[in-house]
């Protein structure tokens, strides 16, 4: 086997090997559990730094196994994939030093951390796929490994959860699956990037087609949380701090918008979508999700929850700038599945500290939270603006893309409704924000619920303060090469423009 072929499988073991070696643990062996999480992360982000490098100078990297005729096995790494495995290794380390801290103490940590490692496994494996078998493969296991970290609690209310959660998800993927086969039954094992089979087909296949391309869609728009297949996501915030920083910016939705992604871009093609007119619906849809998440967000005292719909709202810029047809809005709809996670992280790693350090869950217990916590609202500050739009943080400059892009297309509903939503975005982080930084408390004040020489254990501290400073940094030097706008930008020119 050729050394790049062997550094795709790799970047899998570096976390499922992990995963498998810690279900075998006993709950008590925290020193190893804890070793292997940290050494499975590190060596994941060094696997797909070295192959970054070895892109940038010409390198491919390509695994294959037939499992079947037409069944075939197959990774592969091309810009949006590598883009999207950045994202992925760099903040489940992250995500990892958080939940040591989050978990410290509690019950279940080795089967947490085995099905986490089992979690991020299935997300890397979808971003590397090279073809529509592979991605199916890795984004099923995502639906099943996801599930024991919902539950984590073991609460009826997290049963409760769990169960919504598999209701959406599983229906979404047997959709997923009969769309799947449907396409390997008139199409052949399409590879990502192989438009032209597609095309070919389609003019005489018309109404096959579109169908096809709805049933995918739907199976994916389930993650993706697009109105109505969202109410899992919501539902699903009873679930551990961690779990729902994964769960909204590494994993799940962002499998559902990096699907859309892989749909439109590798699987049919700009040419095919725009002849069978296939984004005009979903460009509703999601610029209805749009509105309607934010909306939904303004009514929510839970913190979390309010994180929730906003997420509901903040994901579909994804698939609104997908659906508008020229380069700037698709750079600002890849840029955005960067963007958005680092920021939305942030958020929920401020939602969990809060309520480990003094056991608040709801935003109207935050006043005056930002004296005793500065470091951690400082940082959910800069995410709240960015994701409000507010320059030079991460989310400004993916949402000015966006609109520049439907200014380029003549999609001036479409920038309505980013305008509309930006408003909206500040009218329910502001007042969190105000109360944090400006009200004196108006309840008792906690004593804190841990001990600690900072305002929250530094394993909790840490991460928060990094991917604030890395929402900060995302929108101040996008402009360098290599920033996630740069190399949206080059994927965007590549669909459009046929730049390389």
């Amino acid at each position: 086997m050729e050394l790049n072929s062997l550094l795709l499988l790799l970047i899998l073991f570096s976390s499922l090997v992990p995963g498998i070696i810690i279900l075998f643990l006993d709950e008590g062996q925290i020193a190893i559990r804890t070793s292997l999480n940290l050494f499975g992360a590190i060596a994941k982000i060094i696997l797909v730094g070295w192959i970054f490098f070895g892109f940038l100078q010409g390198e491919s990297y390509e695994f294959i196994f037939v499992l079947a005729p037409d069944l075939i096995f197959n990774l592969r790494i091309d810009k949006l994939g590598l883009l999207f495995a950045g994202l992925s290794s760099i903040l489940w380390l992250v995500t990892t030093l958080y939940a040591i801290g989050y978990l410290e103490g509690g019950n279940n940590r080795k089967r947490f951390f085995a099905f986490f490692s089992l979690c991020v496994t299935s997300t890397t494996g979808i971003a590397i796929a090279g073809n529509v078998i592979t991605f199916f493969i890795f984004y099923e296991f995502l639906t099943l490994l996801t599930y024991p970290l919902v539950v984590h609690r073991g609460s009826e209310k997290a049963v409760e959860a769990g169960r919504t959660y598999l209701w959406y998800t599983i229906g979404g993927g047997t959709i997923l699956f009969l769309g799947v086969v449907s396409l390997t039954v008139m199409a052949g094992s399409i590879s990502f990037g192989q438009t032209n089979i597609i095309e070919s087909l389609v003019s005489e296949n018309k109404f096959t087609f579109s169908i096809i391309f709805y049933l995918i869609l739907s199976g994916l728009a389930v993650k993706a949380a697009i109105f109505p297949l969202h109410g899992w996501l919501p539902a699903s915030m009873v679930a551990p701090a961690p779990v729902s920083a994964l769960l909204h910016a590494v994993a799940v939705v962002k499998a559902g918008a990096f699907g859309i992604m892989r749909l439109v871009y590798d699987v049919y093609g700009l040419s095919a979508t725009t002849e069978l007119n296939l984004l005009t619906p979903l460009s509703y849809f999601a610029g209805f999700t749009i509105i309607y998440g934010s909306v939904r967000a303004l009514f929510q005292d839970d913190f979390k929850k309010r994180l929730a719909y906003s997420t509901v709202s903040q994901l579909s810029y994804i698939t609104l700038g997908i659906t508008m047809g020229g380069v700037l809005g698709n750079t600002g709809a890849i840029a955005h599945l960067i963007h958005q996670g680092i920021m939305k992280i942030t958020m929920f790693f401020t939602a969990g500290n809060i309520a480990e350090t003094y056991g608040y869950h709801k935003i109207s217990q935050l006043n005056g939270i930002g004296r005793r916590m500065p470091l951690t609202m400082a940082s959910f500050t800069v995410a709240a603006f960015g994701m409000i739009g507010l320059p030079p943080i991460a989310g400004f400059v993916s949402k000015w893309q966006l609109g520049l892009g439907a200014i380029e297309v003549g999609n001036y509903w479409g920038l309505m409704v980013l305008l509309i939503s930006s408003a909206l975005n500040a009218a329910y982080f502001l007042p969190i924000i105000y109360k944090a930084w400006f009200l004196d408390p108006d309840l008792p004040i906690n004593p804190p619920l841990r001990k600690s020489y900072f305002e929250t254990p530094l394993l909790l501290l840490i991460p928060v303060v990094v991917t604030g400073v890395f929402s900060l940094s995302a929108g101040l030097f996008a402009s360098l090469p290599y920033s996630p706008l740069r190399i949206a930008r080059e994927i965007a020119e590549g669909l459009f423009l046929n730049i390389p």
